[in-house]
């Protein structure tokens, strides 16, 4: 029996680690991957304490981290769903080939994060790795002196256009937002220091108001189809990079309440609606998903579970 099993290897994960390794808690961290978004979210700047530094890199440091203490991490599973009876909870998780494991524990950590929406326009799936991207800074380098789309009005759109825009030909940037006040120029949810910067690059231009409807191709992709105005338009394209928001890696869980787009409610001490079993990072409802509330929420999280074991009888 353990004390805890942490399922997440990203910020919200790691940071639960850290303080359950701290307090000596019989535990163990569960995960298919080690670093989640935090892996693939490029230039990180807001991190406190590192002025700049690669996301990969710091989800590295995150991992070593962990390792310090000692802790027992299985990577490459993952968890299909969790059991609760009576006062503990069984964790059910499968490899690669199929292979269960069970982890009994008085508690759990559900830390396992987002991942990319898909556009669901044709095209799309046939030219997944064939000029399809939704991880800009895993594929952008290979698009040098290409022509690339990227397709999305926040700020993952925003960095991916800014990164290609020094390593292809030509950025297409299509956002869905009209280019007016109201919508902050195309960019609702973007920050302005982002916005400006992109306006001073000039091999990016951005199209408003923008619908996509088809991405185009033969052996790979060739081109892309949109709308705006009712009015359908084609660019020429070698990439796409599809950054339109993310969805909550929470499917394995259905004891727990949810909101509407299926994150996982917590209350202030990151407690589910199931006894036991907490929630941490931007598998939530947390209002901001950033990679320092995330820790903070890990933090939160593994000293809710020492106090709910303090007390588990």
């Amino acid at each position: 029996m353990f004390d805890l099993i942490i399922i997440g290897g990203s910020a919200a994960g790691s940071a639960a680690a850290i303080y359950a390794a701290r307090r000596n808690l019989n535990f163990k961290v569960v995960t298919f991957d080690v670093g989640g978004e935090v892996a693939l979210s490029g230039v990180v700047n807001n991190w406190p304490g590192i002025i700049e530094i690669q996301g990969f890199e710091l989800a590295q440091k995150f991992n070593e981290h962990v390792k310090s203490y000692g802790v027992e991490i299985d990577t490459g599973y993952k968890v299909e769903k969790i059991i609760s009876e009576k006062n503990y909870h069984t964790v059910i998780a499968k490899d690669g080939a199929g292979v269960e494991k069970q982890y009994q524990t008085k508690t759990v950590i559900v830390a396992t994060g987002i991942h990319p929406r898909q556009l669901g326009v044709v095209g799309e799936k046939e030219f997944d790795r064939k000029g399809v991207t939704y991880c800009t800074v895993c594929d952008g380098p290979l698009f040098k002196k290409k022509i690339t789309t990227t397709v999305g009005s926040g700020n993952s759109a925003l960095e991916s256009a800014i990164m290609m825009a020094g390593i292809a030909q030509k950025v297409y940037l299509l956002s869905k937002y009209a280019n007016t006040h109201e919508d902050n120029f195309g960019f609702p949810k973007g920050e302005n220091i982002l916005i400006e910067k992109l306006k001073t690059l000039p091999n990016i231009e951005v199209i408003y108001s923008a619908t996509t409807t088809e991405i185009l191709g033969e052996k790979s992709v060739t081109g892309l189809k949109y709308t705006v105005g009712g009015e359908e338009k084609t660019i020429e394209t070698q990439g796409v990079m599809v950054h339109i928001g993310q969805i909550p890696n929470s499917q394995f869980l259905d004891t727990v309440n949810k909101n509407k787009i299926n994150e996982i409610m917590v209350d202030p001490k990151c407690r589910t609606s199931v006894p036991g079993i907490f929630a941490a990072g931007d598998v939530t409802d947390v209002a901001y998903k950033q990679i320092g509330i995330s820790a903070g929420q890990g933090i939160t999280s593994a000293l809710a579970a020492i106090e709910y074991i303090n007390l588990w009888n």
